[in-house]
């Protein structure tokens, strides 16, 4: 027996539409939707290995319980019952005796991340958290300073640019299939990419303009090209009049900030720099500087990120066709979007979360999202109470959070530690209770709500039946929450039933994902008005250069730029990236693509090596004040001096997954646990390290 189906990739968070082959109930095709445009059958090395995963002997197959000390990786086999039980028994006597707050859930953001939030809120948890806290923390937060939108509310028009501008943005390593392929589809057309990385990427090749920027300087830039852009009226001077608030506080700001005071700090010839913003204000307002998909650099990172987005308002690209636009929802087309559980009502949550996201601590960061490397801290301060249990749902603590060595402490100290996981990740190896979730092409999903220029639904559902013993996550909680007494807020007995539960009011069931594996609200793509429809969620209802939501919180719009210093003689700014064969910390362990890129390795500049007495080859100890680990070293004038390069995501301690065991260094066990205050994103390169031979 042969079929199709149209369902939702999760060999990473993009979530592509994929369409699976299945014959005798095995998978044995994956391509991309032939029906969603930019994706047109295409896809992925990390999508083409799902049904590695999928037939992967080393995942995980049943629920464990730990029997040996944490971190031993001694387990044993466990019914459902047993080990759902046993979860249930030990969080009621915690809630019980410290109260619902002291239990912490963080994820990896994905489709039933809304029963993850119930979950919480039905037991009086403020304390969710998703990986995107490790991330993006800092580009949500200025996009809401400037438009009153997150990130997650504004799309890119890639396929109808003239000109983007990439700050390490590796599109062409860091996939999402349609983002490339309508870029290159742009580039065709003529578009132009400039590239600015500390490294030579993939995507520094194929740029028309590359530059080996001084790393920890893009502010510098910036603020060179701001200058230039607003002392020749290189902008869109009808639409910044009309749309921008603090124009003149920017102009006072910005005139000591030269392209000759630039060249000094970035390495970058203050000509290029002019020669740069002339040429992209003559594409505008099709242009994109892009913001970052996931901007986590440095403590300053709130003040890059603004800076970018304001190259954008200048040019007029917001709104516009070839820039940006604001995503639209169902309503636009006089729909309604797909139910959440959280729309529900639940008894009021009194404490604080345990990041302190809200308080005078960290007024603005995104509580959607969190302050997720306050977690070690949180713990062993207890402060701003105590935290006694974690629930890690396909979310990776010890390989994601900077200082892996003080995450490990704290998880030390917890009363209990369950695992929602696919694999053997280094956290299920720590954890006490080992759940294990059906792959994604062995379940149907809750809905993805797509809204963009034409607002969308689409459908995960299920390929072929579960493998091994495992089950979905939204049912997973539900089974907890019963044994808590909160199940009244999981009204579905299984995922169909919480779907169709979805679906309701939407006009929409779910034999109509059938055909194409979506459904559209309407036909037609919807763009603003630019001359009286942009509708900005700030106070002034404009793009506020001179931000509101900053000032209020007793913070800058202009900061003055701080130098950047070099590194410590004999020491290098560690820069971490990825690579379009792994996703995070969970890929690494695949069949197909462990053998595609089984092992990182350090990038350092030829030069450097040299005087250190390093070969390309040679095994070295990279340290830093945080950790250290033995790696092989790639010796390379690809990239600047100043830094060395790594692959995020390797180093893994979970023996059972033994094709990533002990493979490379792990990055977070090298980096320092150090936070830009104003955004919330983790400076995931502001830490600096050694590299001495073996």
């Amino acid at each position: 027996m042969e079929k199709e189906v149209y369902s939702l990739c999760f060999m990473c968070s993009i979530r592509c539409p994929i369409k699976v082959k299945v014959k005798d109930g095995q998978v044995t095709w994956i391509e991309g939707n032939p029906h969603v445009a930019g994706m047109e059958g295409s896809l992925c090395p990390r999508g083409a290995a799902g049904p590695s995963l999928l037939y992967d002997d080393q995942r995980l197959q049943s629920p464990l319980i730990r029997v040996g000390k944490r971190g031993e990786g001694k387990f044993r086999k466990a019914s459902w019952d047993e080990a759902l039980d046993m979860v249930g028994e030990k969080l009621s006597t915690i809630i019980d005796k410290h109260g619902g707050h002291s239990v912490v859930l963080g994820e990896r953001t994905q489709l039933a991340t809304h029963a993850s939030k119930t979950f919480l809120k039905a037991i009086g948890s403020p304390n969710h958290f998703t990986h995107d806290a490790l991330c993006k923390g800092s580009v949500n937060t200025a996009c809401r300073s400037l438009f009153g939108y997150t990130d997650g509310q504004m799309g890119v028009d890639y396929k109808n640019t003239k000109h983007i501008v990439l700050y390490g943005r590796n599109i062409f390593e860091s996939i999402s299939v349609k983002e490339v392929n309508n870029l290159m589809a742009a580039m065709e057309h003529g578009a132009k990419m400039t590239y600015i990385d500390p490294r030579v990427t993939v995507t520094a090749t194929k740029a028309h303009r590359y530059w080996m920027i001084r790393p920890g300087t893009d502010l510098a830039l910036n603020y060179a090209l701001i200058n230039v852009i607003l002392n020749e009226r290189l902008y869109d001077a009808a639409y910044v009049d009309k749309w921008v608030e603090g124009l003149r506080e920017l102009q006072d700001f910005i005139n000591p900030y030269t392209p000759e005071w630039a060249e000094k700090e970035t390495g970058i010839d203050a000509e290029a720099i002019v020669e740069l913003a002339r040429e992209v204000s003559k594409d505008k307002p099709s242009v994109i500087f892009h913001f970052g998909y996931r901007g986590a650099s440095h403590q300053n990172e709130i003040y890059l990120r603004r800076s970018i987005l304001i190259l954008n308002a200048l040019m007029g690209s917001l709104e516009s066709k070839g820039g940006f636009f604001f995503k639209k929802g169902p309503s636009v087309e006089g729909g309604k979007p797909a139910r959440k559980l959280t729309e529900q009502k639940f008894p009021k949550i009194e404490m604080p979360r345990f990041d302190k996201v809200g308080t005078k601590e960290f007024p603005l960061p995104d509580p959607n999202h969190g302050v997720g490397q306050m977690l070690p801290h949180a713990i062993l301060n207890q402060d701003p109470y105590p935290i006694k249990a974690f629930i890690a749902y396909r979310f990776d603590p010890i390989g994601s959070i900077p200082d892996a060595t003080l995450t490990k402490k704290a998880l030390d100290k917890l009363d209990l530690i369950v695992a929602i996981d696919i694999n053997y990740s280094d956290i299920a190896w720590y954890a006490d209770v080992v759940l294990p979730e059906s792959t994604y092409l062995e379940r149907t999903d809750c809905v993805q709500q797509a809204n963009g220029l034409k607002p969308q639904m689409f459908l995960r559902k299920q390929a072929v039946a579960p493998r091994y013993d495992t089950r979905d996550g939204a049912m997973i909680l539900k089974q907890i929450a019963e044994r808590l007494g909160t199940g009244k807020f999981f009204p579905y007995e299984n995922i169909d039933e919480l779907v169709e539960w979805q679906l309701e009011g939407t006009g929409f069931t779910m034999e109509d994902f059938s055909a194409k594996g979506f459904v559209a609200y309407g036909k037609k793509q919807i763009f603003w008005d630019r001359e009286k429809g942009l509708k900005f969620k700030t106070p002034t209802g404009k793009i506020e250069f001179k931000s509101s939501l900053l000032e209020d919180a007793g913070f800058e719009s202009f900061p003055a730029y701080e130098p950047v210093a070099k590194p410590p003689k004999d020491h290098f700014r560690l820069v971490v990236g990825r690579v379009a064969l792994h996703t995070h910390v969970s890929t690494q362990n695949n069949p197909y693509l462990n053998e595609l890129c089984g092992e990182n390795v350090l990038w350092i500049n030829k030069d450097r090596a040299s005087e250190l007495g390093i070969n390309n080859g040679d095994s070295v100890e990279v340290a830093s004040k945080a950790g250290k680990g033995q790696i092989a070293v790639k010796t390379t004038n690809m990239i600047h001096p100043e830094s060395v390069f790594m692959l995020h995501g390797f180093g893994h301690q979970a023996d059972n997954a033994s094709r990533s065991f002990g493979k490379g260094v792990s990055d977070a066990l090298l980096q320092e646990n150090l936070t830009d205050k104003i955004g919330g994103s983790p400076a995931l390169h502001d830490t600096f390290v050694t590299v001495t031979p073996v």
